[in-house]
């Protein structure tokens, strides 16, 4: 074979892909062993010399994981050329309905239309308002000839609070007795509303972005705001907080927790819930036919749809996909937490975006990868624990995060421009 024959297949396009899918794919792994290799020697000399220890390694993990599950979702998302930037407030909400779940016992509500502390608190009410009555009479009976209307009143209404008094302690009773029964159901019925809200998230901004043809950055920026106050409305403008001893189940609560008896493997469940995540959705993007189109919208939409690529429809699905990564991250954030705090997920769409773009993703479409968005997420808890082990401030923390987002922008633009 002649010199001039190899190098045309050296420099053909399967080659030349090939490559290209090689580089994206070494590209995070060697920037993250650059950040790993700075701050552990950085750590040894003038820090604590606890960076390169198994327990920090373990607190890594669990920062990285709320962000890196969410950016999964958002991978796909950038990849078909879109945004968003309700990520953050729609894990909240995600979270905030796990937390009201289970502290109004699901389960008790679908079998008997109330559960104990509701029960509770109504005959708490009845009691409280016998009380209240109860004084008032007294108050008013010191002169009764002035009060007889208002008195006799005040007596009926006593009256029938009493009659109900028995009635409400029986009904509690019952709602106790079933409680046993039913009331460990109750996660199992939480869990999968958290994810169907995340869902839902995903669907009325692909619908919107579909069908109303509005700029995924601006709606999403309005659904940010809504996601936030239907949260708020959930909570009553508070934080939902379930009982740690009998509402939160075992596993749940140790599910990101570095405890020595909520490890497997060395690391929390959670973690390695999370690693079968991507590794499931690193197989849909690389050997299924939504995968295809999926870059095909990234990459040019005129185009797409020219293929016979139905736009609208693999639209909405890219962000029900990402919702399903949302509500999913949503109960690592509960899981975290132990609580739903409607207000926890505000910035967190920037570091949900920053993991993609860090780890290789184009904000203009038609390119990232899991592995790539997984590491990135990687790199900035690395970054951040590493700070904190030199004891470098949070402001400084911010801006140099914000500088490494600013250079991975403008590598992707150089990219880009290469590539035209």
């Amino acid at each position: 074979m002649s010199k001039k024959q190899d190098n045309s297949i050296q420099d053909s396009p399967v080659s030349n892909s090939r490559m290209k899918w090689v580089s994206s794919m070494l590209g995070p792994f060697l920037a993250l062993a650059v950040v790993i290799t700075i701050f552990g020697i950085a750590d040894k000399y003038y820090g604590s010399n606890k960076f390169m220890t198994r327990e920090n390694a373990q607190a890594i993990s669990v920062q990285t994981a709320v962000v890196a599950v969410a950016a999964l979702g958002m991978t796909v998302i950038i990849i078909s050329g879109g945004i968003d930037l309700s990520a953050g407030t729609a894990v909240a909400l995600a979270a905030t309905v796990l937390a009201w779940g289970l502290r109004s016992d699901l389960a008790m509500i679908c079998v008997h239309g109330d559960s104990v502390s509701s029960a509770q608190r109504k005959v708490d009410d009845n009691s409280k308002q016998i009380r209240n009555l109860d004084r008032r009479l007294e108050s008013l009976n010191k002169n009764r000839e002035k009060h007889q209307k208002k008195i006799t009143s005040f007596e009926n209404e006593l009256s029938q609070l009493k009659k109900r008094s028995p009635e409400l302690e029986d009904y509690l009773k019952i709602i106790q007795e079933a409680s046993p029964g039913i009331t460990p159901y109750t996660p199992w019925l939480a869990i999968p509303l958290s994810i169907i809200t995340g869902c839902l998230c995903g669907l009325l901004n692909g619908a919107v972005i579909s069908y109303i043809k509005v700029v995924p950055f601006i709606v999403t920026l309005g659904t940010m705001k809504i996601f936030l106050g239907v949260s708020k409305i959930i909570a009553d403008e508070t934080t939902v907080r379930p009982s740690r001893e009998t509402q939160i189940p075992a596993w749940l609560d140790t599910f990101l927790s570095t405890k020595k008896e909520a490890l497997y493997f060395h690391f929390p469940l959670g973690i390695w819930v999370a690693i079968a995540l991507a590794i499931l959705l690193a197989i849909v993007l690389r050997y299924t036919v939504f995968s295809r189109s999926v870059f095909a919208l990234g990459s040019n939409e005129a185009t797409a749809r020219l293929c016979g690529i139905n736009v609208e429809r693999n639209k909405i699905l890219v962000y029900v996909i990402g919702g399903l990564f949302v509500g999913i991250a949503g109960i690592y954030q509960f899981s975290r937490l132990s609580v739903g705090n409607p207000t926890s997920g505000v910035g967190l769409e920037l570091s949900v975006i920053a993991a993609v773009v860090i780890g290789g993703g184009s904000l203009s479409g038609g390119r990232g990868t899991v592995i790539g968005t997984f590491t990135g997420a990687i790199i900035m808890a690395v970054i951040l624990s590493g700070c904190t082990q030199l004891g470098i401030s949070n402001p400084v923390q911010d801006i140099l995060l914000g500088a490494i987002i600013v250079v991975s922008v403008v590598v992707d633009q150089l990219r880009s421009r290469q590539a035209v």
